[in-house]
């Protein structure tokens, strides 16, 4: 890029998506593995992500207004994917994002 404006903008970009994908990883993707009577918590990399969530073809069709899309994965999977997106809808981020200027009247 020529501009070092458009570099700076690229490169935070890059890190806002690595810093997001790092967080989702962290957060939701724990599995516990039973060997024997002994259970050991698993932490995902981002590589296993993108295997078992961004890897799986998929299709949309509209139902009226709503856009859905529809996942073709084995049904071992479906039940994972099912629990990954309850727990989604109930994260909350560790911070709270507010503007640094107040929207100016006029």
């Amino acid at each position: 890029m020529k501009d070092f404006w458009a570099t700076e903008a690229a490169l935070n970009t890059v890190m806002l998506a690595y810093n997001l994908m790092s967080l989702f990883r962290q957060v939701l993707l724990k599995t516990t593995v039973l060997k024997g009577d002994v259970s050991t918590p698993i932490q995902h990399t981002l590589q296993t992500m993108r295997y078992k969530i961004f890897s799986k073809p998929a299709y949309t069709t509209t139902e009226g207004r709503k856009s859905i899309l529809n996942l073709a994965m084995a049904m071992q999977h479906r039940q994972w994917m099912k629990v990954l997106s309850d727990e989604t809808k109930q994260f909350d981020l560790p911070v709270k994002f507010a503007a640094n200027h107040p929207p100016s009247s006029g």
